[in-house]
């Protein structure tokens, strides 16, 4: 468990829990699920120290929960977020380059590649817990982050001013959701052309497609990456509502806090419908490609069909004459005559010709007639 003491202007890694709350600023106690376990008996009663109230035992069950999807609670001291994270898992990056597989197999991989696993938020009012999974490396990254916003204090360089600490642990909160919620956008060129060249190659009128158990997977991982999302909105959305029923701040910085919390949430929400509306496109886009699919093998079996009953019609006459010149009869016309061959030869070569142009001017032979 890693444990930082934040505040306005400073930014300090602490050597264990402290005995009691530091003056100014707020504590982030860091730790990923088994840490959390093994240390939740210390973790408990310093909570009671500080706030006065623990964790509630469900809510400790739900930090735990390794398959627990995105939800909201709250109770009178704190308040509870689990959110599924969106990022690329292992492998992932090797799929970007690897050419070698086919394109339906890296499809497959790269869906399989998105890590959901969950991370939890527990807030109190100086006090942020955050329980990750084993391979999480948030907390590594925003632990870098702040001590560089805190080491120099330079403005970024650009129109946002100076880089600024999180001065509430809601604000950390958001900026952590906001930052999980990025990492999926960073994988939408991944599986965009992923799925375009499952498209390309189901739409190839010279392919065999044969993989569509690996399509039906895709197709199930891009529904349940849709679930994912509708979950996490639902859950920042049902934050949003109850912090808009938080007391009103006494005094200006206070309300300034707070309509900069609204910003952040909002900020959240918006990636999360971004990311939900790529991945409905991804799924409509496969959809469609397999609906053209069939259209498209439809209208070559037409084309099929049309030129084998076009040969048909102009063969059709040509038998009869055979068929006609074939009876044995001795007093059939032409048939004791030495020219009755060539004239029956250049009728059918005549009549087969001019089937030929004439079914190839109504684009009977080539083509959709127009």
């Amino acid at each position: 468990m890693r444990i930082f003491h934040i505040s306005v202007d400073q930014f300090i890694e602490l050597d264990a829990v402290p005995e009691a709350m530091p003056k100014h600023g707020f504590l982030w106690l860091g730790s990923d699920r088994r840490e959390f376990e093994l240390q939740g008996a210390e973790l408990q009663a310093a909570l009671q120290r500080w706030t006065g109230g623990q964790l509630v035992d469900l809510h400790v069950s739900d930090l735990l929960n390794e398959h627990l999807p995105s939800h909201y609670d709250y109770t009178s001291w704190y308040d509870l977020m689990v959110f599924r994270r969106l990022a690329a898992g292992a492998g992932s990056q090797a799929l970007a380059v690897d050419d070698s597989l086919g394109a339906a197999a890296t499809a497959r991989q790269a869906l399989a590649a998105i890590d959901t696993s969950p991370v939890g938020f527990a807030l109190f009012d100086r006090v942020l817990i955050t329980v990750d999974p084993a391979d999480c490396p948030v907390r590594e990254h925003f632990a870098q982050r702040l001590a560089a916003m805190a080491g120099n204090g330079e403005p970024r360089g650009d129109s946002r001013g100076p880089a600024r600490l999180p001065g509430h642990p809601a604000d950390l909160m958001l900026r952590m959701l906001n930052h999980m919620v990025d990492s999926y956008l960073e994988l939408r060129r991944l599986l965009t052309r992923q799925l375009g060249t499952l498209e390309a190659e189901l739409l190839d009128p010279r392919s065999r497609f044969d993989d569509w158990h690996i399509l039906l997977e895709s197709r199930k991982a891009l529904h349940s990456l849709e679930d994912t999302c509708e979950d996490q909105r639902s859950a920042v959305q049902e934050w949003i509502d109850a912090l808009d029923e938080w007391p009103d701040a006494a005094d200006a910085h206070a309300r300034r806090e707070r309509e900069l919390l609204r910003v952040r949430s909002r900020d959240v929400l918006e990636h999360i419908e971004r990311v939900l509306g790529h991945v409905r496109r991804l799924g409509h886009s496969a959809e469609a490609a397999v609906q053209m699919h069939f259209s498209a093998l439809g209208h070559r079996t037409n084309d099929i069909m049309r030129t084998l009953t076009v040969l048909t019609a102009i063969l059709l006459p040509l038998n009869l004459i055979t068929g006609f010149f074939g009876m044995n009869f001795e007093a059939l016309p032409l048939i004791h005559s030495s020219t009755g061959f060539w004239i029956a030869f250049a009728s059918m070569v005549g009549m087969g010709l001019g089937l030929v142009i004439f079914f190839h001017r109504n684009r009977y032979l080539s083509g959709s007639r127009r």
